[in-house]
């Protein structure tokens, strides 16, 4: 039963129609108890031709004619972070269930804002972390389970690019807009997969140190945007924490988007536990990147089997499992795990600042 009137297909509408917007649509189109009725955009011609191609009875410009449709039952938010939690509250204050993609917030207190909203609401919110979704973190994440290493006492996660700055200029490089650079873009991914991987440890402090070199320059961006010194460049370029857990356990975490280094992106996890250790890494870009996983013990080393790859399809699956679970389990779908997520993030950026270690 879904949690409006009983119908057999939820019906759900998607704000935003870059990247991150058509991947959720993807997913959408691909299930049958689905029917996407709404799609806004601020560009006329892309907001047609996926009018068209998904055939969507109303595409609008603005977000609130969009969570005003008649019928409505939940909406993604894929749109410029600093426009997550106003899009976020005034949807779930309609009663409309909420996939929002990362970060939850520029910062904690708006994660707050939005979690409270859920809450008062008692409607899910859910965020986009995709890349626990892919096959290799769920084969490691199966193997620490499992005790295979004992207990993980260090870990290292990082996401490096040499030229990965989005376009200078544009929301990413503005701090009131994007809340900032790579540790809240791609870092916010790092940071879940690798609590994730080793189950949800408390973060006690970190001490972390914050970067801007090339941008500044305009360098660093010619894959992901073109780049033209002189123009505004108001966040970091490159990040690194060092993060102290509940249970004695330590955590490195880098992010960047620029750095001389090899040409290839690269997502890692290294792990070292008191029975074993692992290393994962993702080579190459989106469409192309080379996938390793090694386990390493007494017994000897391995590589576990890998299971495909789920992205944003495996996020909308477990955003509408959470709806159809009923209103009883709603509770437990509220943000919450986003929000922590977004405070480590402001302790990493004060603790950048104020040159200390910073307590949560």
């Amino acid at each position: 039963m879904t949690p409006a009137g009983g119908r057999s297909r939820l019906k759900v509408g998607v704000v935003g129609i870059g990247w991150a917007g058509r991947q959720h649509l993807d997913a959408y189109a691909g299930r049958d108890d689905v029917e996407i009725i709404g799609v806004a955009g601020m560009e006329p011609d892309l907001l047609a031709e996926l009018r068209d191609e998904y055939g969507v009875p109303h595409a609008v410009a603005r977000w609130e004619d969009l969570i005003a449709l008649e019928g409505l039952d939940a909406v993604s938010v894929a749109v410029p972070t600093f426009l997550h939690a106003p899009i976020t509250v005034a949807a779930l204050a309609r009663g409309l269930h909420v996939l929002s993609e990362k970060p939850i917030a520029r910062n904690g207190d708006e994660a707050q804002l939005m979690v409270d909203a859920a809450r008062r609401a008692g409607r899910v919110l859910e965020i986009a972390f995709n890349h626990r979704r892919r096959g290799d973190i769920t084969a490691l994440k199966r193997v620490i389970d499992d005790g295979e290493l004992g207990r993980p006492y260090y870990a290292k996660a990082s996401w490096l690019r040499r030229s990965g700055i989005p376009s200078l200029g544009s929301w990413f490089t503005n701090r009131d807009m994007a809340g900032g650079g790579p540790l809240a873009d791609i870092g916010v991914h790092v940071i879940d997969y690798a609590l994730h991987l080793l189950g949800e440890p408390k973060v006690l402090s970190v001490s972390a140190s914050a970067y801007s070199e090339l941008g500044p320059q305009g360098r660093g961006g010619g894959t992901y945007g073109a780049q033209a010194a002189g123009s505004a460049f108001e966040v970091e370029d490159f990040a690194s924490a060092f993060m102290r857990l509940e249970g004695g356990a330590t955590l490195l975490v880098e992010a960047g988007w620029a750095a001389y280094r090899e040409p290839e992106d690269l997502m890692d996890f290294r792990v070292y536990g008191t029975d074993g250790g692992a290393a994962l890494s993702r080579v190459g870009g989106p469409q192309d990147a080379v996938e390793t996983l090694r386990v390493f013990t007494e017994k000897g080393d391995h590589e576990p089997e890998v299971g495909p790859s789920l992205g944003h399809r495996g996020v909308v699956d477990d955003f509408l499992a959470a709806i159809r679970a009923g209103a009883a389990e709603w509770g437990r779908h509220d943000g919450s795990l986003a929000l922590d997520r977004a405070r480590i993030i402001d302790a990493c950026y004060a603790s950048a600042a104020q040159h200390r270690e910073v307590h949560l």
